[in-house]
């Protein structure tokens, strides 16, 4: 593993020896990159390198515009993913890249929660990814929905990999509430697009078992 700053981000590479294998960039709450690289590597995944960020401003860079908060004594969100994603395609990924044996054979971008929002946002506004892995994914977030209704990506992406927990819709907020629903509508929109995608629905809340569901998702984005 190699593991490097660019600004205020902390960038860890996991790497194979295998050169010309997928690449796929994390972006992590709480430096739960080595959770997940283990995680998939016991799920039986091919060989891959795993580039996993951290040290975000979750609320911040994660999400796409502004948002007052949506529960009691939360934060609000502020967008800063325009400027986090040029970040990450200008800086971290050359550097990243210099790590690997040769070219990557394609580049995926996955996320857990408010990261899997931008996961979804960023094929919207580079063609670099394409591969998406969006597991319980914040896809609540108010305008969201109707941003990818409106927009088309800058490349269509090979597949998506949608996942929820059955527990995460059944909830008085009714923000959140919208969260199932919204994954059924953009399932369906990318199936008519040709797109090769899935949704995953586990029998749990939004915390449990977040590392293996995220590496469940790209277990399922390098099986494609």
């Amino acid at each position: 593993m190699h593991t490097f700053k660019v600004g205020s981000k902390v960038v860890s590479v996991f790497l194979t020896t295998e050169p010309g294998t997928p690449i796929i960039y994390l972006n992590t709450f709480s430096d739960e990159g080595q959770k997940v690289y283990v995680a998939a590597q016991a799920a039986g995944c091919p060989p891959f390198t795993l580039v996993a960020i951290s040290d975000l401003d979750w609320n911040h860079d994660m999400v796409p515009w502004d948002n007052p908060p949506i529960f009691k004594n939360a934060e609000p969100c502020t967008g800063g993913a325009d400027d986090f994603l040029r970040l990450l395609t200008e800086k971290i990924i050359p550097a990243a890249e210099k790590k690997i044996h040769g070219a990557p054979r394609w580049r995926g971008i996955a996320g857990y929660s408010l990261a899997r929002l931008f996961a979804l946002y960023a094929i919207y506004q580079t063609g670099l990814f394409s591969r998406v892995g969006s597991m319980s994914g914040s896809l609540w977030f108010p305008g969201m929905k109707e941003y990818i209704f409106t927009h088309e990506p800058k490349r269509w992406p090979d597949c998506i990999y949608f996942s929820l927990g059955n527990k995460e819709s059944k909830t008085r907020n009714p923000v959140l509430r919208n969260a199932q629903q919204n994954i059924e509508e953009l399932h369906t929109l990318y199936q008519n697009k040709g797109i090769d995608t899935t949704s995953q629905l586990n029998p749990s809340n939004h915390y449990d078992r977040a590392a293996e569901r995220t590496a469940a998702g790209i277990a399922w984005m390098l099986s494609r």
